[in-house]
């Protein structure tokens, strides 16, 4: 699906439909620049899981945004994306943006790749989603009224989908972006525990975190019928990558942007003004 039917060059967003793919979506499409959406239900269809479709979705395209799904993480994710940029440079495609995971060293090993395709490159390196609370795996806690995570007491600098996705926008089209790696994050480190009461706080509701182990957490994820591929990137993620390596801030919205980034407050507050966490018949 494109929002043009001129031969002017489209900008591919794989992804598409997901957290920050649709955000970029939207941007994109106001901005009125044409663009193709990849997912599998899209007009012409794109899937990491079938090569075959991939030259049909970069056929005229000038720009990519990577976000490879599930995770740079998991297993096969590096040869997935080897061979998706040697598609992209074979179809004539001169820039590629690619959302990559702080503090994952797999997802290094993408980055590199990236780096030494020959087009332009753009690097958004992300800290934990603030949105996995509302449009991820956690939101039915948030609805239940109990947090049951490990790690609880773990800083994390949540970033907000929303700067990611700007982020991406001005690195897919205007100039002075390439060669640069944007670590986002937002402007202060909470833990879990902390960013429950916030989302409390915002909703007006009790809102109870309860430290488990990893053991307890994947049992809990599979009883929510979270899909398994989730439940094993979750359980990868607060078992290697939410360990306190990622606590720091960085400057990468600020050095992009030329702004600050969204707090967590803003982000919950907002995010209840939709009504997503009310619960039915309250």
């Amino acid at each position: 699906m494109t929002n043009s039917t001129t031969n002017q060059p489209h900008i591919l967003v794989t992804g598409g439909t997901g957290k920050t793919g649709s955000r970029v979506v939207t941007r994109l499409t106001q901005a009125g620049h044409p663009i193709r959406i990849g997912s599998r239900s899209a007009d012409t269809p794109f899937s990491w899981e079938d090569r075959a479709t991939w030259a049909g979705a970069l056929a005229g395209v000038h720009a990519v945004y990577v976000a490879y799904q599930p995770d740079l993480a998991v297993p096969g994710a590096p040869d997935a994306l080897r061979a998706f940029t040697a598609a992209a440079v074979q179809s004539g495609v001169r820039r590629l943006v690619l959302l990559s995971g702080r503090g994952e060293p797999e997802a290094v090993e993408c980055e590199e790749i990236v780096r030494e395709s020959g087009l332009e490159w753009t690097i958004v390196r992300c800290s934990f989603f603030a949105q996995n609370f509302s449009e991820g795996a956690f939101t039915d806690y948030i609805l239940a009224g109990e947090v049951a995570m490990p790690n609880g007491d773990v800083p994390e600098p949540f970033v907000h989908a929303d700067d990611i996705a700007d982020v991406a926008v001005r690195a897919l089209t205007e100039d002075g972006h390439q060669g640069e790696v944007y670590e986002l994050t937002g402007p202060r480190a909470l833990t879990f525990a902390e960013a429950v009461a916030e989302i409390a706080a915002a909703t007006g509701r009790e809102i109870a975190f309860i430290p488990v182990s990893r053991t307890e957490f994947v049992a809990a994820l599979t009883e929510y019928q979270v899909p398994a591929d989730a439940v094993s990137l979750l359980d990868y993620l607060f078992g290697t990558i939410l360990d306190g390596r990622n606590s720091k801030t960085a400057d990468g919205v600020r050095r992009a942007l030329g702004r600050e980034p969204k707090d967590f407050t803003e982000y919950a507050r907002e995010t209840a003004a939709t009504g997503i966490w009310n619960i039915q018949g309250q």
